[in-house]
């Protein structure tokens, strides 16, 4: 797999969404439970940005319309999302928060 750096580890705030974009793509990273997930950062339902939403008990629910999608699988809790959206692999080296494109769902 071939891993990027998408930001610092301190840079990510507990329970906070932060958007960066990889090679073109969005992606919503989140540090929560002691890990730190990194999502697609479009939502399926509507085209919006889920970096600005909140995270709870692993989800990132979409603003606009509430549907939450597992932060280790991408898939939505219910509607009126139906389909997941990418997750990615995430590797921390020291300070370094490193992202593949590679999708893990």
């Amino acid at each position: 797999m071939n891993y990027v750096k998408a930001c610092a580890l301190t840079e990510l705030e507990e329970n906070t969404p932060k958007r960066v974009e990889l090679d073109g793509t969005p992606v919503s990273l989140v540090r929560t439970e002691g890990e730190v997930f990194a999502i697609n950062d479009i939502c399926s339902h509507a085209n919006v940005s889920l970096s600005e939403g909140e995270v709870e008990d692993c989800m990132i629910e979409c603003w606009l319309h509430g549907s939450a999608f597992d932060l280790r699988t991408g898939k939505p809790s219910g509607l009126p999302a139906t389909r997941p959206v990418p997750v990615y692999p995430v590797k921390i080296e020291g300070d370094d928060v490193l992202v593949s494109l590679t999708q893990e769902s």
